[in-house]
């Protein structure tokens, strides 16, 4: 139903809170002679690009602007890019709350959406948990316009698409999908898409993460299947290979999907190094990875069965077990390098330093001397740590961690049948895992893809790198650009 304006003005000012909110604002001025009302959040607008267009608004003769008020404002007067005519108040409200100004003349059943908005915004930083000694400094914000104007500056390509969702029905977060259209296979857009529009709740509390719970479905096992990054290259890096990104406005991480478990085992620094050092670095990586799952364990295992050790291992194992038993101080270190973990987060930055010394070296010192611990525990617990925090990815790295923990208390238990029980738990659950779209976890070991699988193991030099992960089904599978005929 239509509205004049004052019950225009009247129903939007109601609905968002003017007079109730002290940041609402409804500003009353004249226009040619007309009556007008501004609407606006106070801190989301540009107060200078505002201050001209009203200053040009006010000064507009009666005879400048009929017929067609609202038309001729918007072609000779708001000299602004980002303005429109709007007759649905839904879509008013929503640019208002998201950080637009709206224009409402008296006699007009229309608005004009005067998009002046500004965001508090931080400035590109490199990622904290993405460091890398050469290459690009910059990260994403909170901003998602500066996230994909970040990724947009690596990639000018007219086929790269960020289209935009709501979702939640209070929050109405803004929820970007960028993919590059001749290169993206459509089934995989098209899936994303409909998994956002079949998202029901009232608001992304966590941002990227409470939607990845939406589009991935409920589970509880803990390998991710969804690859976070903060930092540009990486993204464009993905889209290239014909990955799709999902952002959430307010978080400074996007979401990389579908993704393997290998794609959690790699780095950035990687490509911004020599190939034979890049290579050597993911050899190191996968060695840590590998030493901090299996290492405790297995020497828990042959300390326990020390009988059947060949002379050359015998200074395995301690000479004295101490006052706990070996499988409980592992416990107890797993434990202990959580609270310390959990403690550095929630400790200023001035004092992480003195919460290292005390947890790491004073604390574990004094266990050692006391009788709690033997230092090959210690030593084997300090490792396991070191190759948790040389994975790349924090989250697969906690759910490796979980999966240690259960290695170790089926080896303490059941000795070597607990050995292999722990084993193949965590091969079973490897191989029931699936990414996005049904995607095998651990492609390209399965199903065997050797030229992929390469790709792994070596850090390629990047002219050598042309096909597109078969995996992805992209359209275009050749990175080579087409010659001219």
């Amino acid at each position: 139903m239509k509205n004049n304006n004052n019950d225009l003005a009247k129903e939007l000012s109601q609905k968002i809170g003017v007079n109730e909110s002290f940041d609402v604002v409804k500003r009353d001025i004249l226009i040619g002679g007309k009556e007008a009302s501004l609407i606006f959040i106070d801190g989301f607008m540009k107060d200078e690009a505002m201050l001209w267009i009203l200053s040009i608004l006010q000064e507009t003769r009666k005879e400048e602007i009929v017929p067609n008020t609202l038309s001729k404002l918007i072609s000779s007067k708001i000299n602004y890019v980002e303005c429109e005519i709007s007759d649905k108040i839904e879509e008013m409200e929503y640019m208002i709350l998201s950080g637009a100004s709206v224009l409402i003349l008296c006699d007009t059943n229309e608005g004009i959406i005067i998009d002046t908005r500004t965001y508090p915004a931080r400035g590109p930083e490199e990622p904290d948990l993405e460091r890398v000694t050469r290459g690009s400094r910059d990260g994403f914000v909170e901003t998602v316009i500066f996230n994909t104007a970040l990724i947009r500056r690596r990639i000018r390509d007219p086929n790269l698409r960020f289209e935009i969702k709501k979702v939640g029905r209070r929050s109405q977060s803004d929820v970007v999908i960028g993919y590059i259209k001749d290169i993206t296979n459509e089934d995989l857009i098209k899936s994303i898409k409909d998994k956002l529009d079949n998202v029901k709740t009232d608001s992304l509390v966590m941002a990227e993460k409470s939607l990845e719970e939406f589009i991935l479905g409920r589970s509880w096992n803990p390998f991710p299947q969804a690859k976070f990054t903060e930092r540009p290259d990486v993204a464009a890096a993905h889209l290239l290979e014909g990955h799709v990104i999902v952002m959430v406005d307010t978080t400074p991480s996007v979401m990389i999907l579908p993704v393997t478990l290998f794609h959690f085992t790699q780095h950035a620094e990687d490509y911004y190094q020599n190939p034979t050092i890049g290579t050597y670095l993911r050899w190191v990586r996968f060695l840590a990875i590998s030493f901090s799952y299996i290492l405790p364990a297995l020497w828990l295992l042959l300390v326990i069965n020390k009988g059947i050790l060949p002379d050359s291992l015998k200074f395995l194992g301690p000479k004295e077990t101490g006052q706990v038993p070996l499988l409980l101080q592992f416990i107890i270190l797993e434990l202990g390098l959580d609270m310390l973990r959990i403690a550095s987060i929630h400790t200023p930055n001035a004092l992480t330093t003195s919460l290292g010394i005390i947890g790491a070296l004073l604390l574990g010192d004094f266990a050692v001397k006391v009788g709690w611990f033997t230092p090959e525990t210690v030593l084997y617990g300090a490792i396991a740590g070191i190759g948790m925090f040389a994975t790349p990815s924090i989250e697969f790295a906690l759910s490796l961690r979980l999966f240690r923990l259960i290695q170790l208390i089926l080896t303490g238990l059941f000795n070597i049948y607990g050995f292999v029980i722990g084993l193949l738990f965590l091969s079973i659950t490897l191989l029931r895992t699936k990414s996005f779209g049904g995607i095998n976890y651990l492609w390209p070991l399965i199903p065997f893809n050797k030229r992929a699988l390469s790709t792994i193991f070596f850090r390629k030099p990047i002219p050598e790198v042309r096909l597109r992960p078969e995996i992805l089904r992209t359209k275009d599978s050749d990175s080579k650009p087409p010659e001219n005929n």
